[in-house]
């Protein structure tokens, strides 16, 4: 059977939702961002999928082999089952990584259902894997406002999201020549945390409920 051609686009969440009659109308708004869409072959069919809702047509993958201890990136969930296990979408997850303690340090951002990465930075040497979190989580929050987008933080570490609300890289490493640019990173970051304003949510990543962070490098 030949499967109908779509020629609608009907988009649940994303930059923006409705019908949309063309593929590249409809990349527009679901493109790089937490989206919930899917082709139709005609404006009836799609004017009643927007109103049934996404649950109807978007069929989640089947978790029955997964534990919960199965990270929760897309190629393992869809956003729908993701939001079923408690995860709040949209949402940027951030996460650091540190060869040794101190060490050579770097993090990164990306989108939570997606896994697109939208910053990375780093390596920085002689750092620690609390100080690269916090920088991880104030270059998010950056980032949002930048986009004006009205998503969730999430970060793994309770040490970096204390940090941020007391507006302050505590950190108990001795800063010298050879951490000099990591230690203008937390300066600048911490420049921008009390020149700004955010109105950005910041949860705790549920390792052991959900897995590894999305954000997460994979060397552990």
């Amino acid at each position: 059977m030949v499967k109908a051609k779509a020629n609608f686009y009907v988009v649940w969440q994303g930059r923006e939702t409705g019908v949309f009659e063309s593929w590249t109308a409809c990349e527009q708004v679901v493109k790089g961002v937490a989206a919930q869409y899917k082709g139709f072959a005609t404006r009836e069919e799609a004017e009643r999928a927007l109103a049934e809702g996404a649950e109807k047509y978007i069929t989640p993958r089947s978790t029955s082999k997964k534990t919960e201890s199965t990270s929760l990136s897309l190629k393992d969930l869809s956003p729908l089952e993701m939001q079923q296990h408690g995860v709040i979408l949209p949402a940027l997850a951030v996460d650091a990584a540190c060869s040794g303690n101190p060490g050579k340090m770097e993090f990164r951002g990306v989108i939570a259902d997606t896994g697109t990465e939208v910053f990375h930075r780093g390596p920085y040497v002689g750092g620690t894997n609390n100080i690269g979190e916090f920088l991880a989580i104030v270059l998010g929050l950056a980032y949002l406002k930048k986009h004006q987008l009205p998503w969730v933080l999430y970060s793994d570490s309770k040490t970096a999201i204390a940090w941020i609300k007391q507006k302050k890289c505590k950190t108990q490493l001795e800063w010298n020549a050879h951490n000099q640019d990591l230690l203008l990173a937390v300066r600048a970051a911490e420049k921008w945390l009390v020149e700004n304003t955010w109105t950005t949510s910041i949860y705790k990543w549920e390792t052991e409920k959900w897995g590894e962070i999305p954000a997460d490098f994979g060397r552990k």
